[in-house]
């Protein structure tokens, strides 16, 4: 009888792992098939193309694609900092009555539908940005190439922020388990050796570098395809960036935009998931090396 119980166990098991594989295979089989009419018309000139023309049915993907990896660094530059500091608060310095009360706070950040972090991006966030960060960077230090263009409160630099904001409690709750998981006994191995507090927290911090970089990957995995938010904030303009300040799309919200009209046109959808498959692709590629860093600092350890 418990044998028989293994088995079904057993079976219930490779049922649900063959089931989420075959998600994952449908899902490309389909990106595939649907995007191979644009790639076989334009080929890999689809990607570095910057026009969006549906009446002439001439696509290109560059500056969503750019867009993406704009928004993406400077979401992730923020949040990672940010979100360090957030869960060492937490785990580390905050008095022990108030911890929960801000990891509840945390949690409900990144529980918060998108579109609420979009009408208060939009409303909030970008006259504040516009006004007191972009506006004075381009005064003083316009001269540089990122800061050059004259700033409105939607652009690409008002997206990132808000994708930092957005991605920072998801990191912060892997690097906040894995500090809180650290063994007592290295806290006061640390401690006896007559190291301070800001010695001690830096070498944990060490300690747990492989859960920095799988909050870090995860995080970025969020930002790229984040969707309702950014189309928001960003300015939904396809054009070359010349700047953080210039107004522009990312695949994710072109995506949004665009796929309400695209069954009128012959190639829209294919382009749109050809759009959808660097997506995806690019995803790929950059879980890929998170594991393969990930298991190299393992392995050092």
């Amino acid at each position: 009888m418990v044998m028989n119980a293994e088995k079904l166990f057993l079976i219930f098991l490779i049922v649900f792992a063959s089931t989420s594989l075959l998600f994952v295979a449908g899902i490309v089989i389909s990106l595939v098939v649907n995007s191979y009419p644009i790639f076989l018309r334009d080929g890999l000139p689809f990607i570095f193309k910057s026009t969006w023309n549906p009446v002439k049915e001439d696509y290109g993907i560059l500056p969503a694609l750019l867009g993406t990896l704009i928004t993406s660094t400077i979401a992730i530059s923020f949040a990672i900092p940010l979100a360090i500091s957030l869960a060492t608060f937490s785990a580390e310095i905050a008095p022990k009555n108030i911890r929960g009360l801000i990891n509840s706070v945390s949690d409900l950040m990144a529980s918060l539908p998108s579109v609420i972090y979009g009408l208060w991006g939009l409303y909030v966030l970008a006259p504040i940005l516009n006004q007191y960060i972009m506006t004075p960077l381009h005064q003083y230090i316009g001269f540089i190439p990122l800061f050059s263009t004259k700033p409105i409160p939607t652009n690409l630099f008002t997206a990132g922020v808000l994708l930092a904001i957005m991605i920072t409690p998801f990191a912060s709750s892997i690097i906040r388990e894995a500090y809180s998981a650290v063994p007592y006994h290295l806290k006061e191995a640390a401690y006896s050796l007559g190291m301070t507090r800001w010695e001690v927290i830096r070498t944990l911090l060490g300690y747990i570098r492989s859960a920095i970089l799988a909050g870090a990957f995860l995080a970025l995995g969020r930002a790229m395809g984040e969707t309702v938010a950014v189309a928001m904030v960003v300015g939904n303009t396809f054009t070359i960036p010349r700047s953080l300040f210039d107004m522009g799309y990312t695949i994710s919200s072109l995506i949004a935009n665009q796929f309400p009209n695209a069954e009128a046109y012959s190639y829209m959808v294919p382009a749109l998931y050809g759009g959808a498959l660097i997506l995806f692709t690019i995803g790929l590629i950059i879980n890929l090396a998170g594991l393969y860093l990930i298991r190299r600092v393992v392995a050092r350890s």
